[in-house]
């Protein structure tokens, strides 16, 4: 069995944090998403990859996963992104007739995908699909599946009026019977071609869809709030582990400091990680709170945030909460008065606060 993992798209939703690199390389619990998606498949026993990527994500994907041990991947090339059944049928000359796992590089599970690939390998489906329960109200902004006993009888992309409450989340298991159901599929309303379509031909063809519901949280990380929302998810299964320097401070919970990383004078409120090779000096550091790599941490407080590597935050007196720093950020501030800052930054920026 093989994966795919879709990073073509540009996550336009998440601008200005993707303006100058693609989502699937921003780190949540300080590992990149697809890094979250990588392990899910090697968990369940997939490690030969392919990347769907476009010209405008390819470098930075093949940085963020170059070393990655483990798997292997080849680079797919999709431009311009046309739909997920698109990527499928570019990547054909890498999946041959064998099954595979598609995986949407931006979400999150909680138990991983083990159990959808294991339901695919005890036979009788010809597509496997992840659901998870939602509200009515969300199930009209997404895609939703009508069950009927074991097998799903139709989809339906973002109903005005759900026939279902059973959101498609973000993994698919396939045997080569979803070739024949792309191969000559029209397009969408937006010029995409749409798995949907092709699972919904595959089901009328007499193929068997099986769902599976996700046991636990599900997280499509679509917008700045799903990402500081799944770095809160992940920092609940936390536990400390302390390989950097403590002086003269208070860690209080579960909370991680990374190799060469230096806490002075300074108090931390779990669950929260600190990067390898930061320093966080005289500052309040709240819970679900993550710093990168090689960040600054200066008289200043910050909680409910992720912080990029290599990013400086110094001198601040206004708490920044609930915010997604990118990387390599510089926010310092001459004087300010006591309340709380939220903000959203995109990597290499520089902010002065002033009164």
């Amino acid at each position: 069995m093989k994966g795919l993992i879709l990073a073509a798209g540009l996550g336009t939703r998440l601008r200005p944090i993707t303006s100058l690199k693609p989502k699937p390389t921003i780190a949540v619990a300080n590992k990149p998403l697809i890094h979250h998606a990588v392990d899910n498949l090697v968990a369940a026993g997939v490690t030969e990859i392919g990347v769907v990527v476009s010209y405008l994500t390819v470098n930075s994907i093949k940085e963020t996963l170059a070393g990655y041990a483990g798997a292997s991947f080849e680079y797919i090339m999709q431009n311009p992104p046309q739909g997920l059944a698109h990527a499928v049928k570019v990547s054909r000359d890498f999946l041959g007739d064998e099954p595979f796992v598609m995986y949407l590089s931006d979400n999150l599970f909680e138990h991983g995908i083990t159990e959808f690939v294991e339901r695919f390998r005890a036979g009788g489906a010809n597509a496997v699909m992840a659901l998870v329960p939602v509200s009515y109200e969300a199930a009209k902004s997404l895609g939703v599946a009508v069950v009927e006993g074991d097998h799903i009888t139709s989809l339906v992309e973002k109903p005005a009026d759900p026939p279902s409450t059973l959101a498609i989340a973000g993994v698919y298991v396939f045997d080569s019977v979803i070739h024949a159901g792309i191969e000559g599929l029209a397009p969408g309303a937006k010029g995409e071609y749409q798995i949907t379509d092709a699972i919904q031909r595959s089901i009328e063809a007499g193929h068997e869809v099986v769902p599976v519901t996700v046991r636990g949280w599900w997280k499509d990380t679509g917008q700045p709030d799903d990402i500081l929302d799944a770095n809160r998810l992940l920092l609940t299964h936390l536990k400390s582990d302390v390989q950097g320097e403590v002086v003269n401070s208070t860690l209080v919970g579960e909370v991680v400091v990374g190799a060469g990383a230096v806490v002075k004078d300074t108090t931390v409120f779990g669950p929260v990680i600190i990067g390898a090779d930061t320093r966080i000096e005289r500052a309040y550091v709240g819970p679900f709170t993550a710093i990168g790599d090689a960040c600054e941490v200066r008289n200043a407080e910050l909680e409910y945030s992720v912080v990029g590597d290599r990013s400086v935050i110094d001198g601040v007196k206004l708490r920044i909460q609930a915010s997604l720093i990118g990387e390599d950020v510089t926010i310092t501030s001459d004087d300010s008065r006591p309340a709380t800052h939220r903000m959203i930054v995109g990597d290499e920026s520089r902010i002065t606060l002033h009164e």
